[in-house]
């Protein structure tokens, strides 16, 4: 006589469960914001972006580094989206932005940080926060020093403004082909490049040759999961996306282009540094101390400078992004939310 009952009552509470679930998926679903996948026409150049929240919010313009490009912004994009309008561009040669050849466009940090000053405008960009990694900080801070007025913050992460960040093996022979494109083993016998030389069994390697190795699936690898704890946390989807693009026909030279024209950056560090202590924007730096590239010692520097700075050292490598992006939203949450809180922010 009781059974009856009993099963009823299962399926109620089952059906009360499934009702509840179904709920809660829709209510997640609904709350997630919408990315936008967006090309625009930039003078002759066909500029990808990213792009969520709602435009009438503070804005955020993402500046992706070397080798990978929008794609590294995907996860954090949605994750602010509710409270932030953000943009994030692919620079030409770079994702799903153009990639003219290298005879036919000016592939440098002053050209690039240019058309993005101007993609900025044509998407109707007035004020805007600035998120910068590796080659992001000369473009951004190019961009920054030249129109400090609709600067609101500045979030840098493993992005370099000063000499200490340079001064270490990586950069050794970068810093010579920045002066002589033909030289030959010159600044490769520090510890990190001779492991470099000895895999491609080269012990006299063109300097030329072992800026090309940079752009190779090993060392594309290396950059996502060198000094990180757990290697099995970083997606393969990272290199997935990044190495095809770099294997397209010409753009190891475009790569080689870019590498040369990184010397132009040293120079402009005092104009930015200067642009810090006479503008102060407030700062939030979030870096992976474990980076070999660009490692603490060219955050450290800043704190010379920058007055209203918020500092800190996450245990992990060059893309902090992939192993603590929910850390660095939060971050950057708690932080645009004091530094702009005289901004009201609209629902998206």
């Amino acid at each position: 006589m009781k059974t009856p009952n009993l099963r009823k009552t299962v399926l109620s509470l089952l059906y009360a469960v499934l009702t509840v679930a179904t709920v809660q998926i829709s209510v997640h679903a609904e709350n997630i914001p919408d990315v936008s996948y967006r090309t625009i026409a930039v003078e002759d150049v066909e500029i990808f972006y990213r792009e969520a929240g709602n435009p009438d919010n503070p804005t955020i313009l993402l500046l992706h580094g070397f080798p990978t490009s929008s794609h590294m912004f995907r996860d954090l994009i949605p994750e602010l989206a509710d409270e932030y309008h953000l943009v994030a561009p692919d620079y030409p040669g770079y994702g799903f932005s153009s990639m003219p050849d290298v005879t036919e466009f000016d592939y440098s940090f002053d050209n690039v940080a240019r058309l993005m000053g101007k993609f900025i405008d044509k998407i109707g960009v007035d004020k805007f926060s600035v998120y910068m990694m590796d080659y992001g900080a000369p473009v951004g801070f190019r961009i920054a020093s030249a129109q400090p007025e609709r600067i609101e913050s500045l979030i840098i992460q493993n992005g370099n403004a000063y000499d200490e960040g340079l001064d270490n093996n990586f950069w050794e022979p970068i810093k010579v082909y920045w002066k002589d494109r033909k030289a030959v083993n010159k600044g490769l016998d520090n510890d990190f490049w001779k492991n470099v030389k000895a895999a491609y069994k080269q012990p006299k390697m063109t300097n030329d040759n072992a800026l090309r190795f940079l752009t190779t699936l090993g060392a594309t690898k290396w950059q996502y999961t060198n000094g990180v704890s757990n290697v099995d946390s970083v997606s393969p989807d990272t290199w997935g996306h990044v190495q095809p693009l770099l294997d397209r026909k010409g753009n190891q030279e475009i790569q080689l282009q870019m590498f040369y024209s990184y010397g132009s950056n040293p120079p402009l560090y005092p104009a930015w540094q200067e642009y810090f202590r006479k503008y102060q924007p407030p700062a939030l730096i979030v870096w992976g101390k474990n980076d070999e590239i660009f490692p603490p010692s060219g955050g450290e520097p800043y704190k010379r400078d920058l007055k209203d700075l918020e500092y800190h050292l996450i245990d992990t490598g060059h893309f902090a992004l992939e192993t603590h992006g929910q850390e660095i939203a939060d971050l950057m949450r708690s932080f645009l939310r004091r530094k702009l809180l005289g901004t009201s922010l609209v629902a998206n």
